[in-house]
């Protein structure tokens, strides 16, 4: 959530400014502004609530000269979405000027603090407090030695980060020193951009693309000095780091609609090439092998594990779930599957045999990291699942998956739900081998059928325009009941989620044979019914289900396996998917769900890219 860009150069600040920012809207935000040094010395700062466009008008009408500055989205925690808490934000001066996304946990204090030594608050945020306690240290210091510079003012900066508690992604402007800008982060994102006579820092990738791929990831703890001709890479005690610079090989391109109304639309029709990607180079098919090449475990640890927990928040705490099932079914090793935000509060009992599996989209996912830092510390081992490379998750982790599914704008996630789902069956095939779970006719058996699975994707794909037909009957209603058992419960959770997202419409996910033990009550004529019920070892039992719902009065919609009539004497409508083996159902039979749920909030009117209250990367807790 969030995002910041930071820099400096020969370009015009603000138009890469405002270009980077919009490569950010995806993170989430109500508020906008930017702030840009002038050559002049003087500060220029704009500032707006709602959508970038209204930060893009005053831009134009009042356009920022210069070519050092910072923007930052803004995405509510501490104080109303406003104009006056939409950042940057200053210090009494006016000359101190900060950016940022996080949370200060020990803001009231520090606040309390700074007011009765004098300081003047103009918003409610926790991040102003920021400005003002760098200002009570370098004030005082410039005053004293006119010639104190850079050195000076980054000690300083130093200082007031040793006193702060939570999460930071800080960017930091001071006109005494115009020519250069500071980033530090502690538990959020940022990345630095290596170019040639300019410098860039921003929360993400898209963000510096359009002027450089050499990026540098920072860590915990670590600040950068951006100016024109260098940048400085340190941590908070000062030692300098030799950070090494990675080619991001993303294009800009990759972000665009491509002739899609919405981004979301486009990632749920590249579910088959991203799940392609990443199964590609990891399956030998000479030796039916699965290869993992960042596991970095050997068998002998694999095989010492005595179990697996899995953590995760939201759409890839869904997909953990049918993780689960697969662990036990195939690794042979009992697997708990637990919400990240309430992992470590529990205490849970873990040592040196136990694996913890994180899978997070973003690799940023503040719960996740807070997570898998309470795991190691008590020993246990980390493999982590996630799409961007070099993430705080990734580099904190023993082992790490990536799921090459390219930069996934649209909030509501598709295509990485389904590229972690690949992912969970390539791990669990290569563990179920490693520990003898399977051998290898079976393992060749499986990953022969995962090689189908693109291809049962794109035959859904093509049942667009049915499923944009049963939205339109539908996205009136004001409650959705979701039903699955086995390995299509955690789909039938996915699928109401997404209705969630990003229609506003009130869904639930419910394992079909718990309906009778309350959800039930809830059933009558208004109510549409999704039933997941192709073919399975519990097909019979969904059938059972629906009959209960369709006895209330219910509506039920079904998605059914290709040439099931059955179904079709049962259900309002159904949905005909390919046969397919029952371990990739869940894999395939949520794509009409993320395309159910699109076409509903498309004639609801909805910002479907952009849900509101909702953000990409959740980096706070």
């Amino acid at each position: 959530m969030c995002g910041i860009v930071g820099y400096v150069g020969t370009r015009q600040a603000g138009n890469v400014l405002l270009d980077g920012l919009k490569r950010l809207e995806y993170r989430g935000y109500d508020s906008a502004g930017m702030v840009v040094a002038s050559p002049d010395g003087q500060i220029s700062i704009r500032r707006s609530v709602g959508k970038l466009a209204g930060l893009e008008t005053l831009f134009q009408q009042e356009p920022l000269v210069g070519q050092v500055g910072i923007g930052h989205t803004r995405w509510a925690t501490h104080g109303k979405p406003s104009e006056e808490n939409a950042h940057p934000h200053q210090d009494c001066t006016g000359r101190i000027v900060v950016v940022h996304n996080g949370i200060i946990e020990n803001y009231p204090a520090l606040k309390s603090h700074l007011i009765k030594n004098g300081h003047t608050f103009r918003s409610q945020t926790d991040t102003e407090v920021v400005a003002h306690l760098i200002e009570e240290k370098w004030v005082p210091l410039k005053e004293k030695n006119r010639a104190a510079g850079a050195d000076e003012f980054l000690s300083v900066v130093r200082e007031v980060l040793l006193q702060l508690e939570g999460s930071y992604a800080l960017g930091i402007l001071c006109m005494d020193l115009p020519d250069m800008i500071i980033g530090a982060r502690k538990n959020s994102p940022l990345v630095l951009g290596v170019g040639e006579n300019e410098n860039i820092f921003a929360s993400d990738i898209p963000a510096i693309l359009p002027l450089t791929r050499d990026a540098i990831f920072l860590d915990e703890g670590e600040i950068v000095v951006l100016s024109k001709s260098g940048y400085r890479v340190l941590r908070l005690d000062g030692q300098v780091m030799e950070k090494p610079i990675k080619r991001v090989t993303w294009d800009a391109v990759m972000a665009e609609k491509a002739g899609y109304r919405h981004f979301m639309l486009k990632e749920i029709h590249e579910q088959p090439q991203s799940i392609e990607d990443t199964l590609r180079g990891r399956l030998n098919l000479d030796e039916w092998q699965v290869y993992l090449e960042y596991v970095k475990m050997e068998p002998d640890v694999l095989k010492s594990f005595r179990k697996a927990v899995i953590i995760a928040c939201g759409t890839s705490y869904h997909a953990g779930k049918v993780g689960k099932f697969l662990a036990e079914k195939w690794v042979k090793l009992p697997c708990e599957v637990d919400i990240a935000s309430e992992f470590r509060y529990r205490e849970p009992l873990l040592g040196p045999k136990d694996l913890i599996v994180a899978i997070s989209q973003s690799g940023e996912t503040a719960d996740t990291i807070a997570a898998i830092r309470y795991a190691r510390s008590c020993g246990a081992k980390v493999l982590s699942i996630c799409n961007v490379v070099g993430s705080t998750i990734a580099r904190e982790s023993d082992g790490k998956i990536y799921t090459r599914c390219g930069p996934e704008i649209g909030v509501a996630s598709t295509k990485a739900f389904t590229g972690q789902l690949t992912a969970l069956y390539l791990l669990t095939l290569y563990g179920g081998l490693v520990r003898g779970g399977l051998d290898k006719q079976q393992t060749q058996t499986y990953l022969s059928q995962i090689l189908l699975l693109p291809r049962y994707i794109r035959e859904v794909l093509k049942r667009e325009e049915e499923i944009a037909a049963l939205a339109k009957k539908y996205f009136k209603s004001k409650n959705f009941l979701y039903l699955g058992r086995h390995m299509n419960y955690p789909i039938a959770l996915e699928g109401a989620l997404k209705l969630k997202e990003i229609s506003y419409i009130h869904a639930e996910g419910y394992a079909a044979g718990e309906m009778k033990h309350g959800p039930i009550a809830l059933i009558d004529e208004s109510m549409p019914i999704v039933a997941i019920a192709t073919k399975s070892c519990v097909y019979e039992k969904m059938i059972s289900n629906i009959e209960e719902a369709k006895a209330r009065g219910g509506i039920v919609i079904a998605l059914a396996t290709e040439g099931d009539q059955q179904i079709a004497e049962k259900a309002d409508h159904v949905i005909y998917l390919p046969a397919m083996p029952e371990f990739l159902s869940p894999c395939v039979n949520v794509v009409p769900l993320q395309m159910l749920a699109y076409y509903i909030a498309v004639l609801r009117g909805c910002d479907v890219d952009q849900p509101r209250n909702l953000a990409k990367s959740v980096t706070v807790e």
